[in-house]
């Protein structure tokens, strides 16, 4: 089992930065590819970026290519999404998931039924 707790959103100006934190329990976190997907009012849950175990792989959607980093310590039990460049539809509940299905795989799952774990999401808010 795997508890997964978002923390580090907020409110910004468009062009400015945000960095996301999720702190997962479980001695196997470091096998999982964990992810990020976001919600905005009246959309569907998207997904954003994902790492793979060991943090050597990673994938991003087009939208955010270039503006956000996903990286992971498993040290700490923690995955990160820095955001930069932020814009107002970045807007939304963002939730950090893990695939605990692949253990020590280099998959980067993309879609919501490949991952096992959620966290409750944390708010971002970019104004224009």
């Amino acid at each position: 089992q795997v508890q997964l707790v978002e923390s580090g959103g907020g409110l910004v100006q468009a062009g400015g930065s945000l960095s996301l934190s999720c702190a997962a329990s479980g001695r196997t976190f470091s096998r999982y590819a964990m992810g990020w997907f976001r919600q905005a009012p009246g959309k569907e849950r998207e997904f954003v970026a994902a790492i793979n175990w060991s943090g050597g792989k990673t994938y991003y959607v087009d939208s955010v290519k270039g503006r956000f980093a996903i990286s992971r310590n498993n040290a700490k039990n923690t995955v990160y999404l820095q955001m930069n460049s932020l814009k107002p539809e970045d807007t939304a509940v963002y939730y950090c998931a893990a695939d605990g299905s692949r253990p020590d795989s280099d998959y980067t799952p993309t879609r919501e039924y490949e991952y096992d774990y959620w966290g409750q999401g944390t708010q971002v808010t970019v104004s224009s």
